[in-house]
């Protein structure tokens, strides 16, 4: 796989039938190895890694209904009272981050009303934090106790 921006980290791997698959430490259990999981596995590593995010407190895949549709977001980052703080969107290191990556964020937030959005394709990260209705980019992901504030 691509090597991304992001400091290394081992993962378990394994391969079946001419397919990969990775290890997901929130999920419990092996997921297929796409370049997007690639990209979420590394970002939430780093979150739990270097940033001090509770991995109990990490959710991956997390459905939510908006408007009678069914969406999913890529990551969810929770307080301790379960509450949502962060969503994370993912793009394979292929993908450009566009402003319709971010629309796509936007609109999960009308369900969580979360203070911090991030995307990532695993070579650029953007972040940014959402107050009264204004966006403000941060020059970095800041770390778990400082999001709780």
């Amino acid at each position: 796989m691509q090597s991304l921006n992001f400091p290394p980290y081992s993962f378990k791997i394994k391969k079946e039938k001419e397919k990969f698959s990775i290890f997901c430490r929130t999920r419990k259990r092996y997921v297929a190895l796409t370049p997007e999981e690639w990209v979420r596995q590394h970002f939430t590593e780093f979150l739990i890694t270097e940033k001090h995010y509770p991995p109990a407190l990490l959710a991956n895949e997390v459905q939510i209904e908006l408007n009678g549709l069914k969406k999913r977001c890529d990551t969810v980052i929770y307080n301790r009272q379960c509450e949502p703080l962060m969503i994370v969107e993912y793009k394979a290191p292929e993908v450009a981050i566009t402003q319709k990556t971010f629309d796509q964020i936007a609109v999960y937030n009308m369900r969580l009303n979360v203070r911090y959005l991030v995307v990532s394709n695993g070579l650029s990260h953007y972040c940014c934090r959402v107050e009264e209705g204004k966006i403000e980019f941060l020059a970095e992901i800041p770390a778990y106790e400082e999001i709780v504030i």
